[in-house]
């Protein structure tokens, strides 16, 4: 992979029913300071049309090494070793490799 390519993902999560309303909150949260990271490309979080309550996020990262350093976030740490006590079943990622990366803006 070009180190330009974009290192892209795609996430499910299945919460517990009494619980999503909880982690749909928990998980809005998230956007407006991720798409502030330095390398964030994109950061969407969606809930399935069919499947009301299964959350569908897609993020799109400069380089992995973004990736990595938003991971490493206190907040995302706490989120992760806590994840399970919001979900059904642990989250589903899909790693995916770019083949329409993003012009640069003018």
């Amino acid at each position: 992979m070009s180190p330009t390519t974009p290192y892209t993902l795609v996430g499910i999560a299945r919460p517990k029913p009494e619980r999503a309303a909880e982690l749909r909150e928990l998980l809005l949260s998230f956007v407006e300071p991720t798409r502030a990271e330095e390398g964030c490309l994109e950061y969407h979080f969606h809930e399935d049309r069919d499947e009301p309550g299964v959350f569908v996020f897609y993020e799109a990262w400069r380089s992995k090494e973004d990736l990595d350093a938003h991971l490493a976030l206190p907040h995302l740490q706490d989120f992760w070793q806590r994840r399970m006590e919001y979900l059904e079943r642990d989250l589903e990622i899909r790693w995916l490799t770019m083949h329409s990366p993003y012009e640069p803006r003018r």
